[in-house]
């Protein structure tokens, strides 16, 4: 906050000069502007083909193709380990579904024993 406070009455002066010293061929002042208006990317994108994940069997295959990606040097081991902890997050979601409809059909059920007494 203090810095803040200390350069917003120059605020203007002080990236006017930065750019001009990057328009000079300062790259130091060129890669301060650069790295604010672009930041470098965290990832990059992964394509390669995955199956379709419905069932946790899917799941299964799909990180059989990560693995493989991986051995084949398409996909660097901490790209595969990020790839792999999104299918995990869709296994949670495929089981979670899985197990509401589980609950469904033995609440559905019970209803059903309940109003036969």
């Amino acid at each position: 906050m203090l810095a803040e406070q200390l350069l917003s009455s120059d605020l203007e002066a002080v990236v006017a000069k930065v750019v001009r010293k990057a328009k000079g061929g300062d790259m130091g002042a060129a890669r301060l502007i650069l790295d604010r208006v672009m930041p470098p990317r965290r990832g990059r994108p992964v394509r390669f083909p995955l199956p379709s994940m419905k069932t946790t069997g899917d799941v299964v295959a799909a990180l059989d193709a990560v693995t493989a990606a991986m051995a084949d040097g398409e996909l660097s081991p901490a790209e595969a380990m990020e790839v792999s902890a999104v299918i995990e997050m869709q296994r949670r979601a495929i089981e979670t579904a899985e197990i509401e409809a589980r609950l469904a059909q033995l609440e559905q059920r019970i209803g059903t024993n309940d109003e036969e007494d």
